[in-house]
């Protein structure tokens, strides 16, 4: 045997053995990740806590409304008519904190999904909410306790109100809406978002 063969049979007994060790280390790095995975998947789960507030939707009311302005400002001037369909959303809500602090309550966002995307009308404050009844006596939709922004609520503290948003929209784009959520802001606290689980009455 030449001393070329050997060389050659030497080559090929070491790519088996380094074949045979890659095996090895392909191996121990799948378990590597595997562990690497799991341990992350531990971390996370155990890092993750309850929200502070809880929310439920317990009933919701639209109402079209065709509103035409009446030519006057403030001052009693003269101004142009302004003539718009909107849809007044009544929203009744429960929120709990189950946290240890108190949190407080700073807005709240009516987010519709409409054929162009998202249409988001904040709550108006609880005067205006009270208001609205006065503006339109033959309003069909309950005139429940007012939500009022800015609320307070201490630990283990339920707050129950209702609340109105609006969409200058017409009822055809609000009948062929995709989704209808709320968005509860808190002072330096997480946001939360409720979909309401009830159906929505047409006042």
């Amino acid at each position: 045997m030449s001393l070329l063969h050997q060389e050659q049979r030497d080559d090929a007994a070491r790519g088996e053995e380094l074949t045979k060790g890659t095996g090895h280390l392909v191996i121990a790095a799948v378990i590597a990740a595997l562990v690497v995975t799991a341990a992350i998947a531990i971390y996370v789960i155990a890092g993750q806590k309850p929200p502070l507030v809880t929310g439920d939707v317990i009933a919701v009311w639209a109402h079209p409304q065709h509103t035409e302005t009446s030519g006057f400002d403030a001052s009693g001037a003269t101004m142009a008519v302004e003539r718009f369909d909107q849809i007044m959303v009544f929203t009744q809500v429960r929120l709990h904190n189950q946290s240890k602090q108190p949190v407080f309550l700073t807005n709240i966002g009516a987010n519709a999904t409409l054929d162009d995307g998202i249409h988001t009308s904040y709550a108006a404050p609880a005067a205006s909410y009270d208001r609205i009844f006065l503006a339109y006596p033959n309003l069909t939709v309950p005139h429940g306790k007012a939500l009022p922004l800015e609320t307070g609520i201490d630990p283990g503290q339920t707050v129950e109100g209702t609340f109105v948003s609006a969409y200058k929209i017409s009822k055809e784009q609000w009948d062929a809406r995709k989704d209808l959520n709320f968005t509860f802001f808190f002072r330096y606290q997480p946001s939360l978002v409720v979909t309401p689980k009830v159906p929505i009455t047409e006042r």
